[in-house]
């Protein structure tokens, strides 16, 4: 008998590390919307890339960011911020005055980050 309990318990001591990194939450997602391009934007991004590592989140570990660009098309700026809506962003950072009016326009709920 106790031989069975303690292959049960040895059991269920392998299995536990598995289960419990299958229900780990994905990881948060900050969409970036601009006006601009991410040549003009470099050195912006670079900051803010060293910030987020600078308070422990590392873009592709921790952390997914993703990049939505307008290249000076603010008219297709509304419908770039839609799609970041239905994706389920956690939070969009939005660079330009023309990308936070179509951020704050598609979503009431999603925090809206914005950097003039």
């Amino acid at each position: 008998m106790r031989r069975r309990q303690f292959i049960r318990m040895l059991g269920g001591a392998v299995a536990w590390p598995l289960a419990a990194r299958g229900q780990q939450a994905p990881p948060p997602v900050i969409e970036i919307l601009d006006s601009g391009s991410p040549d003009a934007d470099g050195d912006r991004m670079r900051a803010y890339r060293k910030g987020l590592s600078e308070t422990g989140y590392v873009e592709g570990q921790n952390v997914t960011v993703e990049y939505r660009w307008a290249d000076g098309q603010n008219h297709q700026l509304p419908s770039m911020a839609a799609d970041l809506v239905r994706r389920g962003a956690n939070v969009i950072v939005t660079g330009g005055t023309p990308a936070t009016l179509a951020a704050k326009a598609a979503t009431s709920t999603i925090p809206i980050v914005f950097v003039l």
